[in-house]
């Protein structure tokens, strides 16, 4: 070896001879370097292990060390999540379901939903968002914008959700003890479809864990990097956000770094024999 002729150390002889023909750093590092920007900035609370998961999936295997130390020489690393402002409204005389979501074991689509609402400024006011998940899949199956926090919101989620999705016996309805899911009108929706209905602790969202990681996931990476001026807008952008790039694009380490739709895919294919 030319190295050991020369009396250096193997990788000191290669630096040295790519220091000579005049590379800052090989293309692929370039590249590597620039696919992770995009994707950190695409999604800016997405931690190292998916970023390395998705460069992994564009042909640019990368071990998980180096797409830190990149992150971390750009100013890329994930930040902390903030507190989220209070929307649900427990204090009410209606009837609370009991949490069965505690015990379940999900092994498929449509055994669980999980159901939460959130708020997004909208110059001087809010406006609020009610959106409906499949447990086993992380996919957002329903969802609704509006200015007000009355039960039609969620209401119309549900709706949305019972469009799109084929239901099968014993299907779970979780959600926090807010007004706007022990509604009548809201039960009544869910007994229609002899959907069970289930509810979390008082102030305590580690019950609906899945729903308020996903709302945390869509402020940092949609709400809090937009300035919607009117509601039409900012409907045309979270249903881009949603539908788009967090049900296809988005990989979930729970998933095998799949996106929801890919893994529901994924799941209903048949096996082989």
């Amino acid at each position: 070896m030319l190295s050991a002729a020369v009396g250096l150390a193997r990788a000191t002889y290669y630096r040295q001879r790519q220091q000579t023909a005049g590379l800052s750093a090989p293309a692929a590092e370039q590249q590597r370097r620039l696919r992770l920007k995009e994707l950190a900035l695409t999604s800016p609370s997405a931690g190292h292990r998916p970023l390395t998961a998705a460069l992994r999936r564009c042909g640019l295997p990368t071990g998980r060390d180096r797409v830190l130390r990149y992150l971390r020489e750009a100013d890329l690393l994930c930040h902390r999540p903030r507190r989220f402002v209070v929307t649900t409204n427990s204090r009410h005389a209606l009837k609370i379901f009991p949490n069965l979501a505690r015990e379940l074991t999900v092994t498929g689509i449509n055994q669980l939903w999980v159901a939460d609402i959130t708020y997004i400024r909208l110059g001087r006011r809010f406006i609020y968002l009610a959106v409906l998940l499949d447990a086993f899949s992380r996919r957002v199956i329903g969802w609704a914008l509006k200015p007000h926090l009355l039960t039609a919101l969620p209401l119309a989620a549900l709706q949305m959700a019972l469009t799109t999705r084929q239901l099968q016996a014993g299907l779970v309805h979780h959600s926090d003890q807010g007004a706007q899911y022990a509604a009548s009108e809201y039960v009544s929706l869910l007994r229609q479809h002899q959907i069970c209905g289930s509810m979390s602790r008082p102030a305590n969202p580690y019950d609906n864990a899945l729903a308020e990681r996903f709302l945390r996931t869509l402020k940092y990476e949609e709400v809090y990097r937009a300035d919607y001026q009117t509601l039409s807008e900012a409907r045309a952008s979270l249903k881009h956000f949603i539908e788009q790039v967090y049900n296809r694009q988005r990989l979930h380490s729970a998933l095998g770094y799949r996106s929801p739709v890919e893994f529901e895919q994924l799941c209903a294919q048949p096996l082989s024999p």
